[in-house]
């Protein structure tokens, strides 16, 4: 009897483990979803901010051709007179992913003339921060060394960008629950398997 409610505790912690993991797990959005970051077929992205519900801990990501956009995060002065001459940080890989770190707006343009003004800006509200502290969150990686890349800036805001190796044509990215779900499954299939070896050992005694 003693073994079984061993085993029973041990379920419970493990679930509790990774119901935890879950609560901590920032949503990842891209942009556009997969018209990404364009002018292109004249996508709105007033619109696409109206559906989505942002918090700290989620990872907003913009996926373009670098070669013809580029992502300026700028104050709200700036971003209703699509200016990016005093920019708060310069994205250039066409795969930037910006982790929100506190609540408020988050005014995002593209610097190419005309593309502003045709549409290419985004206001990021984040309203409210996430019931659990985003510790297993996206942070901020180290700028490329290459010559091309512009150092990574911290936003009034708080966002921290990331820059990664770039694609010639990125691929539309997943949505958030199928991206969340993705980084989560190794982890837990580890755990399973630990867990399940355990027990059996247990019971077998």
């Amino acid at each position: 009897m003693e073994k079984k409610a061993m085993v029973v505790g041990m379920s419970l912690a493990f679930f509790l483990l990774v119901a935890a993991v879950g609560l901590t797990e920032g949503a990842v959005y891209t942009v556009g979803d997969s018209k990404g970051w364009t002018i292109m077929n004249m996508p709105n992205y007033t619109a696409w901010t109206s559906s989505k519900t942002f918090k700290v801990g989620d990872t907003i990501v913009f996926v373009y051709n670098k070669q013809f956009h580029n992502v300026i995060q700028v104050s709200k002065a700036d971003y209703g007179g699509c200016s990016g001459s005093s920019p708060l940080a310069t994205y250039i890989t066409g795969n930037d992913s910006i982790t929100i770190k506190t609540k408020g707006h988050y005014y995002f343009i593209c610097g190419f003339p005309g593309h502003c003004d045709a549409g290419q800006k985004v206001d990021i509200n984040v309203a409210k921060a996430s019931s659990a502290a985003p510790s297993m969150a996206p942070t901020g990686l180290p700028p490329s060394t290459g010559p091309s890349a512009s150092s990574p800036a911290t936003g009034a805001g708080g966002a921290t960008g990331s820059r990664g190796v770039v694609a010639p044509t990125p691929a539309p990215k997943a949505n958030a629950g199928t991206r969340a779900v993705s980084r989560l499954l190794p982890a837990v299939l580890l755990a399973v398997f630990s867990f399940a070896a355990v027990c059996g050992g247990l019971l077998r005694q």
